[in-house]
C-alpha cells in the first residue's frame, strides 16, 4: 500500500501476497540456527536472514515464534528412523523404536528442550495410536507400557542432550573416598551411555514379561476358533460315519 505525504511516496511493508518460502524450508532453517547457536539465538528475523527474505514472508506459515518452534519440535520427531515393524518380534521392534528416538534427539541437543515445552503426544498423536495398536499386551496394560517407554526414552535423551549442550559430564567429579558405593558401581559398570539405555529398556521388557506374560492376548484368536470348529465338524462326521457303518452291519446280519 502506498501513502503519499506531501511530495514523497512511502511504501509500507506488509505480508507478501504470495509465499516466497515453504514452511518446510523455514522450519529447517530454524533448526539449523538452534543447532549452531542455541535456542536463545532463534528469532523470525534470523530465520528470514538465513533464507534471504524479509521477516513478513514467514507470516504466511507462522503467526508467531511459538508456532515456528512447534514445527521445529515436530520436525525433530519426524527425523526418527522408524524400525521395521516385525510382528513376530514385538520386543525387538519396541527396543529399536526407543533407541532410534533417543539417537535422533541427541542429534539436536540444543533443540531437545523444545520437547518438554511441546509434548510429543500433542505433536504426533497418530504415531502413538499406531504403535499402541501393535502391542500384544491387553488394553489395560498398554498405557503403562506407553508411559514407561516414553519416560525412559525421553528422560534419557533429554538428560544426555543437556549434558552435551552444556558440555558437562553425566556424573560430576567426586571424592571416591567420600562416596565409595557410587565409585564401585561406576567401576563395575560395563556399559557406555547408549548400551546402558539399551539394557535399561531390556530390563523394562523383562519386567513386563514376568508380571504380565500370562495375560498377553492371543495374536490370532479367530484362527483358533476356526480350528476348533473344524475339529468339531470332523468329530461329528466321524460319528455319523460310524453310525452308518453300524446300521449297515445290522442290516447285513438280518439278511
Amino acid at each position: 500500500m502506498n501513502i503519499r505525504i506531501e511530495d514523497h511516496t512511502v511504501t509500507r511493508l506488509g505480508r507478501p501476497t504470495k509465499p516466497l518460502i515453504s514452511q518446510e524450508n523455514a522450519t529447517r532453517a530454524a533448526l539449523q540456527i538452534i543447532d549452531a547457536n542455541g535456542l536463545a539465538a532463534l528469532s523470525l528475523g534470523e530465520v528470514a536472514k538465513k533464507l534471504k527474505v524479509k521477516a513478513p514472508s514467514l507470516y504466511h506459515h507462522f503467526n508467531n515464534k511459538a508456532e515456528l518452534l512447534t514445527e521445529v519440535a515436530r520436525s525433530i520427531l519426524r527425523e526418527i528412523k522408524l524400525p521395521r515393524n516385525d510382528h513376530a518380534n514385538w520386543e525387538e521392534t519396541f527396543l529399536d523404536l526407543c533407541l532410534a528416538t533417543r539417537r535422533t534427539i541427541l542429534d539436536h541437543p540444543n533443540a531437545a528442550p523444545l520437547l518438554l515445552q511441546y509434548f510429543p503426544r500433542s505433536l504426533l498423536l497418530s504415531a502413538y495410536d499406531f504403535w499402541t495398536s501393535q502391542c500384544p499386551y491387553p488394553l489395560n496394560v498398554q498405557m503403562l507400557i506407553l508411559d514407561g517407554a516414553e519416560k525412559l526414552t525421553f528422560g534419557s535423551a533429554l538428560y544426555g542432550a543437556a549434558a552435551i549442550a552444556g558440555n558437562v559430564p553425566s556424573i560430576p567429579d567426586f571424592s571416591r573416598e567420600d562416596l565409595p558405593a557410587l565409585a564401585g558401581a561406576i567401576d563395575q559398570n560395563p556399559y557406555d551411555e547408549e548400551a546402558l539405555f539399551v539394557e535399561t529398556i531390556k530390563v523394562f521388557l523383562a519386567g513386563l514379561q514376568a508380571r504380565y506374560a500370562s495375560t498377553t492376548a492371543p495374536k490370532q484368536p479367530a484362527l483358533k476358533t476356526k480350528t476348533k470348529t473344524k475339529a468339531k465338524a470332523t468329530v461329528n462326521a466321524k460319528a455319523k460315519t460310524k453310525t452308518k457303518t453300524k446300521a449297515k452291519s445290522k442290516t447285513s446280519a438280518r439278511m
